[in-house]
């Protein structure tokens, strides 16, 4: 290799099984997207946006890219990483190379040396794809692999020149067979996993086209023994002899145990004897995975693994670190579970209840369990009414779901699965009802069953509350038991009579209010009355004042109609707003009828019917009598006049007076 070298990275990290099914981390797409790496300069992403590239094709340069995430390969059994190079240039002295590592200490800037690009004094694994020999300065296609400390100083202290035995491989030269540099990428894949028997080794595939080159383990040695994360990358560099390093297609596969939850956290109050606090850590791991059977979970603390998670105690507030182990090697182990303990005297806490007295009852039905006086899981509560009886352990309440009070305070004793307990203060209290009153409804009377009314029960100002709900009810006792609601309350028909509202707050709760109903009766003139005249006369009709509003039938809007013939007449008198239709008839007067005349001597009495008493009688129709005796009459032809109350053309009839003495009874016909 060129001492000129420079260091080019990239990052790519893979915890899977076999087949490698998820991708955490790539370079791929067009362009490729470089959120998550950092490029040191003059690493670009190169032309047409399909490749990185880690060099240009000029002298003396070193670039590289990594990914920011550390990687704690601890954790991992395998890992892969996929990518595609290329090195390509336009003169035949090609040089020098790429790398692909996992260091502790990636390059962070160009570095210039005899390494591709790699850190001095770099810590980890090394994977160099070398195109120039820097023993004999020839163009070569070799591939080596360092997993320990390289220092990379000098031309000869590079991965080149790196043999430590268990923890070294180079290739053969392969110019001929599998040359690096051409224009045609050509694709990598690394593939490692823990070997069982050898503590701190990978066995490592290193694939070419499909072409083996290495298969075997690999040893950490000297300071990467002892590495707790690292960083992947790539890094290419060129010096007198150079190329166009360039790479695309990365994929890193890292995906490990997926965490419902990283942190579990639990308060235990200590054992009064001894001071400990004691747990089943196991009874945590459905809080981190869904399926707990399928993994192991190793618990340490401090580093040391404890040997009964299933009775741990411990006398401090603790952290527990948790690892999950897929059983089935696909996926790398979790370390990032956490069950935070903590010790503290257990205590419960008072707290308020509130529940319903419907319709203003002096007692309401309580929950007494919903009390959340603890969040710790699995205790037990008991219920008492004084503080003394909790204390002494009697008179417990045994209907704890529905017990029936009165606003106040019962208590309640709760004891944890580690036997601690703790004493609260339940306080009692009423939601407050919707605030109401009774309330009362007039309607106007149906004009064909004037008593009963149409009544918006809707409009009944029983409460402004917002929220609230109504229904209605025709008695008290269907209001209670919520039967026979009125189903039509805004157009509800009824005679005056009292109905009932539940009122239901947005608390649930609910009172009943009376809605008193009234049906506003006719209202009538009492001084309109029928009235008889004689039958060419003229009439006035009087309603009478009082009323809100007049309509006659013959169009007038006046208290009373003048020059009113015979006939049949009505008025719609208003009172408020409600309006009564009252008949009137003007009739005619019948005439008085002279039925009979008895005569004696000279003396007529005359008798009548029909008509309207009192009569009056008249011989001559101007001078009027009320007796309907007449005496002293001449013999011969006389006129007798009958005329009634109404005072109507008088009816007359003519009566000869004989010259006879003696008494004689004239029928009358008419």
């Amino acid at each position: 290799m060129n001492k000129k070298l420079l260091f080019y990275f990239t990052l790519l990290l893979l915890c899977i099984s076999g087949n490698f099914s998820s991708q955490t981390y790539q370079l791929t797409g067009v362009p490729i997207n470089t959120t998550g790496w950092t490029m040191v300069s003059p690493t670009a992403l190169g032309t047409g946006g399909d490749f990185i590239q880690l060099t240009p094709d000029t002298n003396n340069q070193s670039g590289s890219i990594r990914l920011n995430d550390p990687i704690n390969l601890k954790y991992c059994d395998k890992w892969r990483v996929e990518f595609d190079f290329r090195m390509d240039s336009n003169q035949t002295a090609n040089g020098d190379g790429l790398a692909f590592w996992y260091l502790a200490n990636p390059p962070v800037a160009s570095v210039l040396g005899s390494g591709l690009g790699v850190s001095q004094n770099a810590v980890g694994l090394i994977v160099g794809f070398d195109t120039y020999n820097n023993t004999t300065t020839a163009v070569m296609s070799k591939v080596h692999v360092a997993y320990g400390q390289v220092a990379n100083t000098t031309d000869n202290n590079n991965v080149e020149f790196f043999n430590t035995a268990g923890s070294s491989f180079h290739s053969p030269d392969m110019n001929t067979t599998l040359p690096f540099q051409g224009t045609t990428y050509k694709h990598v894949e690394v593939t490692a996993e823990v070997n069982t028997s050898i503590p701190n080794t990978w066995n490592i595939k290193i694939m070419i086209d499909g072409t083996q080159i290495c298969n075997q383990p690999f040893t950490a040695s000297g300071a990467a023994a002892t590495m707790t994360q690292g960083y992947f990358g790539f890094s290419a560099s060129t010096g007198g002899n150079r190329s166009r390093h360039s790479i695309k297609n990365v994929k890193i596969y890292t995906d490990k145990v997926s965490l419902l939850q990283p942190t579990a956290t639990q308060t235990f109050c200590p054992n009064p004897s001894t001071g400990f606090g004691t747990v089943n850590l196991t009874s945590f791991n459905s809080q981190f995975v869904a399926n707990p059977a399928n993994y192991t979970f190793t618990y340490t603390v401090g580093g040391t693994p404890i040997t009964t998670p299933t009775n741990y105690q411990f006398n401090a507030n603790t952290t527990v670190n948790v690892i999950v182990r897929d059983n089935a090697a696909v996926l790398c182990d979790n370390p990032d579970g956490k069950i935070i303990l903590t010790l503290s005297p257990f205590t419960a806490n008072n707290r308020t209840l509130s529940a319903c007295n419907n319709n203003g009852a002096t007692t309401a039905t309580f929950d007494l369990s919903s009390a959340n006086v603890t969040a710790v899981p699995g205790v037990t509560k008991k219920y008492y009414k004084t503080l003394a009886d909790l204390n002494a352990g009697t008179n417990e309440i045994t209907n704890s779901n529905a017990y029936v009070s009165a606003p106040g305070k019962v208590y309640v004793k709760v004891t944890t699965p580690q036997g601690c307990t703790g004493n609260a203060e339940i306080t009692l209290v009423f939601y407050p009802l919707p605030v109401s009153t009774d309330a009362t409804i007039e309607s106007c009377f149906i004009e064909t069953v004037p008593t009963t009314a149409l009544f918006n029960l809707t409009t009944a100002n029983v409460s402004t509350e917002a929220g609230i709900t109504k229904k209605f009810y025709t008695t008290l006792a269907n209001a209670l038991a919520g039967t026979n609601e009125i189903v039509n309350p805004t157009a509800y028909i009824s005679s005056s009579t009292d109905i009932y509202v539940k009122i239901t707050g947005t608390n649930s709760c609910y009172i009943i209010k009376k809605i008193t109903l009234k049906v506003i009766p006719p209202v009538r003139s009492s001084v309109l009355k029928d009235k008889t005249i004689c039958i060419d006369d003229r009439t006035t009709l009087d309603a009478g004042p009082g009323f809100d509003g007049y309509e006659w039938s013959t169009g007038a809007t006046t208290s009373s109609i003048t020059d009113v013939a015979v006939g049949a007449y009505w008025v719609r008198l208003k009172t408020g707003n409600c309006y009564t239709l009252q008949a009137v008839n003007v009739k005619f007067a019948t005439s008085p009828v002279i039925s009979s005349i008895d005569i004696t001597n000279n003396t007529i009495t005359v008798n009548v019917s029909g008509g309207v008493a009192p009569y009056k009688y008249s011989l001559d129709g101007i001078n009027w009598q009320d007796s309907n005796i007449f005496t002293g009459l001449p013999r011969g032809e006389n006129k007798i006049f009958v005329k009634d109350f109404y005072n109507c053309e008088p009816t007359h009839i003519q009566v000869t007076v004989p010259n006879l003495i003696n008494a004689i009874r004239l029928m009358v016909i008419m």
